[in-house]
């Protein structure tokens, strides 16, 4: 079920090829389906980051079962060779955040995952 809300000041002409990519590179990187893989852009030329508006991002990563220490190293160094790769950011130009709101915090067909597979 990872979300990834991805937050930047770096324009796209047309955002919609790059979620598709950003998403099966996500699915990759974190090992789940892309069937349960949801990403999303919002521009925000107001961002600034380091006191400049150079090409930055926030991003937040939202999933179940899958976020430690240890693989949240592997998957910052991912994302921030993609962003630098994809979107030309700097590596020292970012945040992510790696949320675990646990089964019973996270709703999906009218009910919860703590419900759906257990607590």
């Amino acid at each position: 079920m990872p979300s990834l809300e991805l937050k930047t000041n770096v324009p796209l002409a047309d955002p919609k090829p790059f979620l598709l990519e950003f998403s099966k590179f996500a699915a990759a990187t974190l090992g789940k389906p892309e069937l349960y893989i949801s990403v999303s852009y919002h521009y925000n030329e107001n961002l600034t980051f380091h006191g400049s508006f150079e090409p930055a991002f926030l991003m937040t990563v939202t999933s179940l079962d899958n976020l430690t220490p240890a693989l949240n190293e592997g998957y910052s160094k991912a994302f921030f060779d993609y962003f630098e790769s994809k979107l030309g950011i700097a590596n020292d130009r970012g945040y992510i955040t790696f949320l675990d709101p646990g089964r019973v915090n996270l709703g999906y067909k009218a009910t919860t995952f703590g419900t759906i597979f257990g607590k």
